[in-house]
């Protein structure tokens, strides 16, 4: 630490009282002057009410106005992605209820055409939708994909499972 810079002290003085401060007026033409030493004394002050500093005015910072966040038009009637009830996503039954999804499982079967012709209708509206979102967004959507056709993906093969015979066949 850095040694603190203290006060030169000052030599004492040699000051002048009269006595005739001390004494009244009529006693002033008897009194001698004196003269002494008086040597300074630092005296511990007084606490008193300090006042609060006014903070220095410095050049002030910029800071850009931020927008509000506008917050999307809902319609009322646009359909969940969730029933609120039994907290279970409601995109299965939309899919179902696509003409291409209807018209692909009508004869029962699904062909390399119904299959590419869907992949093509994703294909389709990935890109139409891709550049629309920003980074933050295209990043939940992207997981909101993978997680959706996982869940698909596996209540198929749970489907399947459930549809097996329990037996085994002994002939």
């Amino acid at each position: 630490m850095a040694a603190k810079k203290t006060k030169a002290r000052k030599a004492p003085r040699l000051v002048k009282k009269t006595a005739a401060k001390k004494k009244s007026a009529a006693k002033k033409a008897t009194t001698k002057s004196v003269t002494r030493k008086v040597s300074i004394k630092r005296v511990a002050k007084k606490p008193t009410a300090r006042k609060q500093a006014k903070p220095k005015v410095s050049a002030r910072k910029v800071v850009p106005v931020r927008k509000p966040e506008q917050k999307p038009i809902v319609s009322p009637d646009r359909p969940g992605w969730v029933d609120e009830l039994t907290q279970t996503p409601l995109i299965d039954g939309y899919a179902r209820q696509l003409e291409s999804f209807m018209s692909a499982i009508a004869d029962g079967r699904v062909d390399e055409n119904e299959v590419k012709s869907q992949e093509q209708r994703v294909v389709g509206l990935l890109k139409e939708i891709d550049p629309q979102l920003d980074n933050a967004l295209h990043t939940k959507v992207t997981q909101l994909l993978c997680e959706l056709t996982a869940y698909a993906i596996m209540q198929m093969l749970y489907a399947m499972e459930q549809t097996r015979p329990k037996a085994v066949f002994q002939g």
